[in-house]
């Protein structure tokens, strides 16, 4: 299967060559976003803070809400779908759980104001799946319960520490009748039988490579592996009748399994292959662009920079 081509030249606030000569490795930058190291850096270093800021806002809205909406109503002139994420994860303070539910909840009354394209994303570690499941059922059912009528909610994967946590949570909402679309990652050994579950509970996947570094035991390596893997599952899902979203800047996979799963919707990232979404908009496809916002834009760049590496 064809690579994911490169992003525009990776730059870590001037500590990699522009040329592209300066190869970092997938897992090292994955480390370092989730250290924090990024954020107590710039923290330290106003300038760095300014100059990675400015290179993140390819892929990242702004800080506020209003930034983020503003650019799906950019997106929407040009016949882009976007799903919006407050970017946040692995909460494990019950304040802060609570602040970014009731954030949620906001966010949710708000994208009213948006086109009716429009879908929400979250990860359940922000709203406090590391700190009860229970109590995020709860927090997430809030949230549900305020979007609009029209709108879906996207979960995502997060790690497979997660995994059974995750689908947990998201089943119970999606049998209450909540509008869940859940994410499945095709390099996880499990996500088959994963898929069964989602495929017997009528939910819709948005179905990618997966991003974490996992174990060899836990995660099939990147390449052919994956990619057979991501092929079998988006079959799979395909033939049970699943409302399936393609999830991936691989052309190749991505337009082979477009010739048989032609009314598919495809899901981006903002800012990645943007001529690749415009090109398939003109083809007549429908495609989502994920666009977040937040205060925490220096650890999300720096897992999308990871990412790049393998994703």
């Amino acid at each position: 299967m064809a690579a994911l081509r490169s992003w525009e030249p990776i730059t870590l606030w001037g500590a990699l060559s522009h040329d592209g000569s300066v190869k970092v490795a997938r897992e090292l930058l994955y480390r370092v976003a989730v250290s924090g190291v990024p954020e107590r850096v710039m923290e330290a270093v106003p300038a760095l803070e300014q100059e990675g800021y400015r290179q993140a806002l390819r892929y990242v809205a702004g800080r506020d809400r209003e930034d983020a909406f503003s650019r799906v109503r950019a997106v929407a002139a040009d016949g882009l779908r976007a799903s919006v994420d407050l970017f946040g994860e692995q909460v494990t303070d019950p304040v802060q759980m609570t602040e970014a539910t009731d954030a949620y909840v906001d966010l949710a009354h708000a994208v009213a104001e948006l086109p009716d394209t429009t879908s929400l994303s979250i990860d359940l570690s922000h709203i406090g799946l590391d700190i009860s499941a229970d109590l995020c059922a709860e927090n997430l059912n809030r949230i549900t319960d305020a979007i609009p009528v029209w709108c879906r909610l996207e979960v995502g994967a997060e790690d497979s520490t997660r995994t059974d946590r995750v689908l947990d949570v998201a089943l119970r909402a999606a049998a209450s009748g909540a509008r869940i679309m859940q994410t499945l990652q095709a390099n996880l050994r499990r996500s088959p039988d994963d898929a069964t579950r989602l495929i017997h509970a009528e939910v819709p996947v948005r179905l990618v490579k997966g991003a974490y570094v996992e174990s060899p035991d836990v995660a099939l390596p990147w390449g052919r592996e994956t990619d057979a893997a991501y092929v079998a599952l988006a079959d799979t899902l395909h033939r049970a009748g699943v409302e399936l979203a393609l999830g991936t800047h691989d052309a190749g996979l991505r337009e082979a399994l477009l010739l048989a799963m032609p009314q598919c919707e495809v899901e981006m990232l903002l800012g990645v292959l943007p001529d690749d979404a415009n090109a398939l908009v003109a083809r007549g496809r429908a495609v989502r662009l994920y666009i977040p916002y937040g205060p925490n834009w220096a650890r999300y760049w720096m897992r999308r920079l990871a990412e790049s590496q393998g994703a």
